[in-house]
């Protein structure tokens, strides 16, 4: 019977961290599975840490995760995830909802799993819909809803400085880079056009 715990962020700029101080059963764990820079939209079986994990778990393990939706990339995954879990007779304790078992507390999974699934919707339709006002005010007004100048990220340094700078000092393009705090590529790209 081993405590194991999963982890996951989507991001290479997050960390686990929070998620490991977020599980009460900390002191129990004895062995430790992460994705980290693993989107949320990869089917859990799929990324490389859970699917380590899932050869590791055994009969009689306990599973801790810090929410329902590290177990799944939506509803549907989520679900069959923990159903799978359950009939290898494994425990799943999620933090600050308990431990799950058959019947009700797959109910309430199902549940959960569904609002948050609702959720990444809302978020990825409240996305689209300030990409498409954003690209309506600047094609009407030369500047987004936001007042930007352009719809992507600002630029670190304006090209044309870049170029001139390079140009007057006879430096390198590593040289122009290290001053302006840019990439050598971006240096390269500004300085051909």
């Amino acid at each position: 019977m081993a405590h194991i715990a999963y982890y996951r962020v989507s991001d290479k700029s997050q960390t686990i961290a929070s998620q490991k101080a977020a599980l009460t059963h900390a002191s129990l764990i004895e062995r430790e599975f992460t994705d980290e820079g693993v989107s949320g939209a990869v089917v859990a079986a799929n990324r490389p840490g859970f699917s380590e994990l899932l050869k590791f778990i055994r009969a009689g393990d306990t599973l801790h995760v810090y929410a329902v939706d590290r177990l799944g990339r939506d509803a549907i995954d989520v679900q069959t995830t923990i159903r799978a879990l359950l009939q290898k007779e494994v425990t799943i304790h999620v933090n600050s909802l308990g431990y799950i078992g058959n019947g009700v507390g797959e109910l309430i999974v199902a549940v959960l799993a569904q609002v948050a699934d609702l959720e990444r919707q809302r978020i990825n339709e409240r996305t689209q819909a300030g990409w498409k006002l954003a690209k309506a005010t600047h094609a009407a007004t030369g500047k987004t809803h936001k007042g930007k100048d352009s719809l992507g990220r600002r630029p670190k340094a304006d090209a044309a400085e870049v170029k001139a700078w390079r140009e007057l000092k006879k430096e390198s393009i590593s040289a122009t880079a290290k001053h302006f705090g840019l990439s050598d590529s971006t240096v390269k790209r500004y300085c051909a056009a």
